[in-house]
């Protein structure tokens, strides 16, 4: 394999949005019957890379080889027929169809303008049968788990005569058992021949089933590997951007003492298919941190604890009492509040204005009978302009017109006027300048301060060492350690994220 001449070579590879490079210069390359992962964070640039290899975006720059030839697709189906397939977690095959009808979609035999139905099923029984998948033809595809659609969606793909697959984060919604069939089609893909690309946040399942990996940063290419040759700490640290040694002079919070009895304690909560079961325990006066790669579960838990999701086992107690997390609206009559990591899908609402963006949570929290005045929305929202230095032109300006650190500000006004105990901060500083950034770790601080629990969730090891009383650490969607007080450093928390020895759990 490692002599064989590359399948795909990607060279110089430039794609800009607005001015912005989504990937700056980028080198990947892809030999026949290898397994490579492609890794990074968010805004690492892996979705662009893969559009633009599918046919999706246009490249700006760069040059493309697939199999020795130059390859410009101007669609999805012009890299389909030139052997390069995708198959996304979520399966893009019509439902309601059959699992033959979907194998043979688009191409199905047929004579003086009839579907021979009976030819369909047999090539869906030969097609199956050659990757040992156990599913029936005439099942209707959404009747079956996720993890066989998506083999079914490779079937699918290699009945292309793909030469090179592209799986974007498949496992993400697997159990064990379903990941270990799929990386056993994997490994027989690769057997014949096929390349295939694995895009995922799973690091244990990089060294169990790749050769090589490719890591994104940024939009730039941080550097390509044998498996086999760095150490997953290597690889944490390459993808965060920094070591355990660099991060070591980060300044820490003073670190107050725990109380006796938490305000929120999660025992043993999960859900199948996004976290594995987690004990969370936050007092009042707190900044409990959730620290791990991209996809370890961190805002699963803040999800389960605010009641966007239901929790299928274990418990949460408020005061040491058990609670009923069954919505969002439960969690906030007890005191919760929550910022989503997706400001401009979950969190502002951007055809309203920045007063109407504020009062909402609180007008919820009240209810309809209970309506604010107009007055009382504007001596709110003005109070909370001037303690956060929100910069705007007017209360009525649309917040979509703000900038990112101000958006993020008004988001936490909203739940700020609602006088939570507990507020969940899910990446509050993403996207924002570094000004913009001390002002929201420095309201963290005095939240703390005030007595309020906070569960801070981020992917900057240096934030989270900064700002948290203490830290659990995820990976793999479970939870493998916690650190409190002297312990809480950059290098036992990106040790416990790579898999290392933690003496503590």
């Amino acid at each position: 394999m490692e002599s064989a001449a590359p399948l795909l070579t990607v060279r110089g590879l430039t794609k800009r949005f607005a001015g912005v490079a989504a990937l700056d210069g980028v080198d990947f390359t892809v030999r026949p019957g290898e397994i490579h992962a492609l890794l990074g964070e968010n805004g690492a640039g892996k979705s662009t890379l893969i559009k633009t290899l599918t046919g999706v975006h246009t490249p700006d720059g760069g040059e493309i080889i697939l199999a020795g030839a130059a390859f410009r697709p101007r669609s999805p189906r012009d890299a389909e027929n030139a052997g390069l397939s995708t198959v996304y977690q979520e399966v893009n095959l019509i439902p309601s169809l059959s699992v033959a009808e979907n194998l043979s979609l688009g191409r199905q035999p047929g004579r003086f303008g009839f579907i021979r139905w009976r030819a369909v099923r047999a090539h869906a029984r030969t097609v199956l049968a050659r990757l040992d998948i156990a599913c029936d033809p005439e099942a209707e595809l959404g009747s079956l788990s996720l993890a066989t659609q998506q083999l079914v969606a490779i079937a699918r793909a290699v009945d292309l005569r793909a030469r090179l697959l592209i799986l974007d984060e498949p496992t993400a919604s697997l159990d064990e058992q379903e990941v270990a069939g799929l990386f056993r089609i994997m490994r027989q893909l690769r057997t014949n021949g096929i390349g295939i690309v694995f895009v995922t946040h799973f690091l244990e399942q990089v060294y169990a089933v790749c050769d090589r990996l490719t890591i994104l940063r940024n939009g730039r290419l941080v550097g390509e590997h044998a498996v086999r040759d760095l150490s997953r700490l290597d690889l944490v640290a390459a993808m965060l951007g920094r070591t355990p040694e660099e991060t070591a002079s980060t300044e820490k919070t003073t670190r107050p003492q725990r109380s006796e009895e938490p305000l929120v304690e999660a025992r043993g909560i999960a859900r199948r298919g996004a976290i594995r079961p987690v004990d969370v325990a936050i007092g009042a006066g707190e900044v409990v941190g959730l620290a791990g790669l991209l996809g370890s579960g961190r805002t699963e838990t803040a999800r389960l604890l605010f009641g966007i999701d239901r929790c299928e086992a274990g418990e949460i107690r408020v005061r040491g009492t058990p609670v009923r997390l069954d919505s969002p609206r439960a969690a906030i009559r007890l005191g919760f509040a929550f910022c989503s990591e997706d400001r401009k899908r979950e969190g502002i609402l951007p055809h309203l204005s920045v007063r109407e963006n504020l009062i909402v949570a609180l007008q919820a929290k009240r209810g309809a009978w209970k309506r604010l005045s107009r007055q009382e929305q504007e001596a709110l929202c003005e109070h909370y302009v001037r303690a956060l230095r929100i910069k705007l032109s007017n209360l009525d300006q649309p917040i979509a017109t703000l900038s990112g650190g101000n958006q993020q500000k008004v988001l936490l006004a909203r739940w700020l006027a609602t006088r939570p105990e507990l507020i969940i901060v899910d990446e509050p500083t993403r996207g924002i300048d570094i000004g913009a950034k001390a002002e929201i770790e420095q309201l963290i601080g005095s939240l703390r301060d005030q007595g309020v629990a906070v569960l801070f969730i981020s992917s900057e090891i240096e934030e989270v060492v900064r700002n948290a009383t203490e830290v659990v650490v995820l990976r793999e969607r479970r939870r493998v350690a916690s650190f409190s007080g002297p312990e809480v450093t950059a290098a036992n928390l990106m040790n416990a994220m790579a898999g290392g020895h933690v003496p503590h759990e």
